[in-house]
């Protein structure tokens, strides 16, 4: 099933239950949110869009692999529930070979990248050693089944003429299946968006940005000078906002935000605003 919400005659929004259009990225085998569409051309690239969830059981990460979508709504109003299926989980692997398998290396490998988003220092040589050790294996990122699987659902109101989303996601008894934290991610691609700004200030170009850094500001915005669209969060009680950019090859290409918050909480709501600049 595909929805298309249009914002403008050249710009909508899209979802699509099943494998997007993610090109040759990992991440195409995972289940994207909305995504952007600019005059024809899908500017989401590798990422998962807008409004998509994601569980942290310690080091581990689980992804969605399935969603279903129902569209409700009348006229400028739209609304569209997503009942995501997070079932997949990150392997290596060699082309046309089973993937690794080593618990150890996986709890390794996790923590590097916690050690990256976390340390901003360490981040230029623990990517050029992840890139070097992937070239030397011949590794490759996949998606397989995961061990744990669960159901949170988003539902977004989408007002058509404002380009204003609200986004409600609830996520009940995850903390009986061991989950330590959730995170809603808004992103879009890296290439497209690759200028940060916020309330505060702030104003980052391309690797500037960092990979994943909290978000002090009450606002923060991407914003696409090449499009003339730009994207804004605010900041949510009971929940802690990231920013981030990734751009690595043919693996990574990424900008946007994360907001994090416990599962406890069960239940986050947020609004997203696109609009037009300049």
């Amino acid at each position: 099933m595909e929805i298309t919400l249009p914002l403008r005659p050249d710009l909508w929004l899209a979802l699509t239950s099943g494998a997007a259009d993610g090109g040759a990225y990992p991440t195409a085998r995972l289940q994207k949110g909305l995504r952007l569409v600019h005059a024809g051309q899908d500017l989401a690239e590798e990422a998962v869009g807008f409004g998509v969830p994601v569980l942290k059981r310690g080091l581990q990460t689980i992804f969605p692999g399935e969603v279903e979508l129902t569209q409700s709504g009348a006229g400028s109003l739209q609304v569209v529930t997503a009942n995501y299926r997070l079932n997949l989980e990150e392997r290596l692997a060699r082309p046309g070979a089973m993937s690794v398998r080593i618990r150890w290396l996986y709890d390794l490998k996790n923590l590097l990248a916690a050690l990256m988003r976390h340390c901003a220092p360490l981040r230029d040589p623990l990517t050029s050693l992840s890139n070097i050790l992937r070239r030397a294996s011949g590794w490759e990122t996949q998606f397989e089944a995961s061990d744990v699987a669960a159901t949170v659902q988003v539902t977004y109101a989408v007002d058509l003429p404002s380009g204003v989303i609200r986004v409600e996601a609830a996520a009940p008894g995850l903390l009986e299946k061991g989950v330590t934290e959730i995170i809603l991610m808004n992103e879009q691609g890296a290439r497209p968006f690759d200028h940060y700004r916020d309330s505060g200030g702030a104003s980052q170009r391309g690797a500037a940005i960092g990979c994943w850094d909290e978000v002090t500001a009450q606002e923060a915005s991407f914003v696409s000078d090449a499009h003339h669209l730009m994207f804004t969060l605010w900041q949510v009680n009971g929940a802690r906002l990231y920013r981030g950019r990734e751009l690595i090859g043919s693996r990574l290409a990424w900008a946007g935000f994360g907001y994090s918050f416990a599962p406890a909480q069960e239940r986050i709501s947020y609004q997203l605003k696109i609009e037009a600049i300049a």
